[in-house]
């Protein structure tokens, strides 16, 4: 199975470079949003592009496309569940809800994909998504009908994380939220980042800068940034100046 996108993760880890994501929910990006946000991404290039929802409605095959067409950007899916799948992205990440409890996102979902996605050759990155209390309900907690883990659990935060490191996965996932109010909390990045040892992507709520380079400081090696896009396309340009 192919390990490009993860290598190149790695790779950056390994040089000090911290990397951003632009996460792209499918049922939000309207043909008008798109025509202004693909020039501002061509201008200021993110590592990834991650496409995927907690409720998508729509087939995203052709927006993935237009992705893989118009920029030179990695196109990595960010599934809510089994049918958010497509070949023609460049990998996939196999996102496990490890700080629930429901056996459907933990398990089963993966369950129904797995023959299609082995059989598609797809880049498979193992990850072990943990949501936050971000301050506000979110789309997952909602569907997902789990409990986010109080912001102020940080030892509840790492067991969770290393837990799943020791199951497997290859990348861990600290989410606030999509539009969480409150982004994850700086203390919780950096207890988590000390104790494992598989990049740390960290997502929710951030909304500017500051909050960006606070995360990176903290410990996360991949900062994903979605919601403020939807607004505010431009905002673009202040998350990826030096």
């Amino acid at each position: 199975m192919k390990t490009e996108i993860y290598a190149s993760i790695l790779q950056n880890i390994a040089n000090g470079k911290k990397m951003l994501a632009v996460l792209i929910d499918p049922d939000k990006c309207t043909n008008e949003h798109l025509q202004t946000l693909l020039p501002l991404l061509k201008e200021h290039t993110p590592n990834f592009i991650f496409v995927g929802g907690s409720q998508l409605k729509i087939s995203f095959s052709n927006l993935i496309e237009t992705f893989k067409k118009e920029i030179n950007i990695p196109v990595v899916l960010f599934p809510g569940d089994v049918t958010q799948f497509s070949p023609n992205a460049d990998a996939l990440l196999f996102i496990s809800l490890i700080s629930g409890r429901n056996a459907e996102y933990l398990i089963s979902q993966h369950v129904n994909a797995a023959i299609p996605i082995k059989k598609s050759g797809l880049e498979v990155i193992p990850t072990g998504y943990i949501l936050i209390d971000g301050a506000k309900k979110s789309a997952v907690e909602y569907i997902s009908n789990t409990q986010p883990i109080p912001r102020d659990k940080n030892d509840i935060a790492l067991a969770t994380a290393l837990a799943g490191e020791l199951l497997g996965m290859k990348t861990i996932y600290l989410e606030a939220g999509s539009g969480a109010n409150m982004p994850v909390p700086l203390e919780m990045i950096q207890h988590v980042k000390s104790q494992i040892s598989v990049p740390l992507i960290v997502g929710g709520g951030i909304k500017n800068n500051a909050q960006l380079q606070a995360a990176y400081h903290a410990g996360a090696d991949l900062v994903v940034i979605g919601n403020v896009l939807e607004t505010e396309p431009e905002k673009i340009e202040e998350f990826l100046k030096d």
